[in-house]
């Protein structure tokens, strides 16, 4: 009976173990490609931020990915072709979060934008995929909801956990 006990909870312990694993790994994976330093922010804060202030949502996808899907209110500036004026509405003081894919093109615009004086601007960590990730609401160019989440290429689909990956 103790050995089948001993097992049984082995089995628990693995099961768990593989279950953070998972996440741990999307983490270290981060880390790795995204080795620029630059502010960011959490999918709980920027939620958090939405309820109380004015945050003005950037995806830094390109047009085709937007069209998919994107979180609710963002607004589509692209990557390839981006420039700071392409934003110059957005006072330099205001809350911005940017988000791509996982965090790496919209990392680098959060660095244009800071090099260009903007001083309240973030990099949603883990972006798109950890917001669906999340079970979090995202939209297609219609304003519909939607489960599918353009997830760059099939490489970048296995991270994503709730949704239905399109690339």
């Amino acid at each position: 009976m103790r050995k089948i006990i001993f097992l049984f909870i082995n089995i628990l312990l693995i099961g768990q173990v593989f279950g953070q694993s998972k996440d741990a790994e999307f983490d270290k994976m981060l880390a790795e490609l995204i080795a620029f330093k630059v502010p960011t922010i959490t999918v709980a804060k920027l939620k958090k931020m939405q309820q109380n202030d004015k945050i003005y949502l950037l995806d830094a996808r390109e047009k085709r990915e937007y069209n998919v899907s994107h979180l609710p209110n963002a607004k589509c500036i692209g990557y390839d072709d981006f420039s700071a004026s392409s934003v110059k509405y957005i006072s330099k003081d205001a809350p911005v979060v940017i988000y791509c894919t996982v965090g790496y093109r919209s990392g680098k615009i959060v660095e244009k934008l800071r090099k260009a004086g903007y001083s309240n601007v973030y990099n949603l960590h883990g972006s798109i995929m950890e917001w669906a990730n999340q079970g979090n609401k995202l939209v297609n160019s219609e304003g519909k909801i939607t489960t599918r989440v353009h997830t760059y290429s099939e490489g970048w689909s296995k991270w994503l956990k709730r949704g239905v990956s399109v690339y």
